[in-house]
């Protein structure tokens, strides 16, 4: 879908919501604005989406959605910070990286591992002496960075992602925390797509019986774990699993997310 389309309908569904560029990328020569939706609550939620553009379950569920989702959320008093494409240029293009060939993903953390030894992904288990704040990485990722910096921890945040790799229609997700409501999301998922238990999702990760995976990975979730925020997950739904199934998990997540950042 063009950007110019998406920002357009975004526009047109937005109702309620507050739409601000928070930032702006120079991409194939054209300056792209990077969205923020805003609705005002008791207890925030932050939802992220599009850091890949060949996985645009994510930026067209909340384009869909965005109606209904506004209507959950003022029920429960709770405030939404949706990004909804933070990689417009491949989302756009279909294409997993930027137009400028760079990852717009992770790069929110490092670990030092050992005296004067970073990593931005820590393998299962590992110790680390102490992690920062990433002041590195694609432009999209440095404004997002520097825009979440600016607020304070919110009771809740999800990222919607899929997964190209993985034949099938299937769903997973990683998470932090405590596991029981993750489960139950996991299986209403289960009801529009396999869930993916007990499999690899890449190269070395396996998601455990439940469809879920711990992975300390320096993703926008990491960093919102590191910050103390009770409630995090990144959901993943395969590229081929059809999009009216993404779309029915995804709403799923956003709307069992809200009633968890409502303490419910």
């Amino acid at each position: 879908m063009d950007y110019g389309n998406y920002l357009d309908r975004l526009h047109t569904q937005a109702g309620a919501f507050q739409l601000d560029a928070y930032a702006s990328v120079l991409e194939a020569g054209r300056d792209l604005s990077l969205i923020r939706l805003t609705l005002p609550g008791a207890r925030e939620l932050v939802i992220t989406a599009g850091f890949h553009g060949e996985e645009p379950a994510g930026p067209l569920t909340l384009l869909e959605h965005l109606p209904e989702i506004a209507e959950a959320a003022r029920a429960a008093d709770v405030g939404l910070r949706i990004y909804p494409c933070i990689n417009p240029s491949g989302f756009e293009r279909g294409t997993r990286y930027n137009a400028s060939g760079e990852k717009p993903n992770n790069d929110f953390l490092r670990y030092e591992v050992a005296p004067g030894e970073w990593k931005g992904e820590l393998a299962h288990g590992e110790a680390f002496l102490r992690h920062v704040l990433y002041d590195g990485g694609p432009k999209e990722t440095k404004a997002l960075r520097a825009e979440l910096e600016r607020f304070p921890a919110p009771a809740a945040a999800l990222d919607l992602h899929q997964d190209a790799a993985l034949p099938g229609s299937c769903t997973y997700a990683y998470f932090f925390g405590e596991r029981a409501p993750y489960v139950r999301l996991m299986e209403a998922g289960g009801a529009h797509a396999q869930v993916a238990r007990s499999m690899m999702v890449d190269e070395g990760i396996y998601s455990d019986p439940d469809g879920l995976i711990v992975f300390h990975d320096g993703s926008v979730t990491d960093y919102y774990w590191r910050r103390g925020v009770k409630w995090v997950a990144a959901l993943e739904t395969t590229t081929r699993t059809p999009m009216p199934q993404c779309h029915a998990i995804n709403l799923g997540w956003v709307l069992g997310f809200i009633e968890l950042a409502a303490g419910r």
